[in-house]
């Protein structure tokens, strides 16, 4: 499945603007980090595209019924395993094992808290958030209740990095990320 193919199928089953918008960016995060590790970017954007396909419809359903979806629309194993995995220990039982379905898994949740950061800047942007804002927020249980520290701590633990090398490498892929979501919103 191309990228293309992807985003019409997000959109047969997502169709508020905060779950595109999330899905997008999750994505060209991915494809930032699949550059950056020499790693195909379609398919790691594609991934960070659909990973949250079912949530909007099936809330309760959450990396479940993902499988349906995808099966239908004749994704493989490969691809349903990663998407199911960004969930593990939350909804899914399915565990992350290679380095993309990691980032991920560190990244989903993290990208929530630095948009939420990004949109209480003057700039409205992350083009010049820095680690340390980004560091208060995080400790700020208050901020951005919904985005889970305990997942984003798993994260950086499974993928060996301090959680200043998660924020800072995922900062810089929302740099990455910013104006083609907004373009593409």
């Amino acid at each position: 499945m191309n990228w293309n193919e992807a985003f019409e199928l997000l959109k047969e089953y997502n169709k508020e603007s905060f779950h595109i918008e999330h899905a997008l960016t999750v994505s060209f995060v991915m494809e930032y980090f699949a550059d950056k590790n020499n790693e195909d970017k379609e398919f790691w954007s594609v991934v960070g595209l659909l990973h949250d396909i079912d949530f909007e419809m099936w809330p309760d359903e959450h990396c479940k019924k993902c499988v349906e979806l995808l099966t239908k629309a004749n994704a493989n194993d490969e691809m349903i395993h990663a998407i199911c995995s960004h969930a593990y220990g939350i909804c899914s039982d399915v565990k992350p094992e290679k380095e993309m379905e990691k980032i991920l898994f560190a990244t989903d949740e993290l990208t929530g808290l630095i948009w939420a950061a990004a949109k209480m800047r003057p700039s409205h942007s992350t083009k010049d958030m820095e680690v340390s804002s980004l560091k208060k927020k995080f400790k700020d249980k208050k901020f951005a209740a919904g985005c889970s520290r305990d997942v984003i701590k798993n994260g950086a633990e499974m993928l060996g990095w301090e959680l200043d090398k998660l924020f800072e490498e995922t900062i810089n892929a929302m740099r990455y990320a910013e104006d083609k979501v907004a373009e593409k919103m």
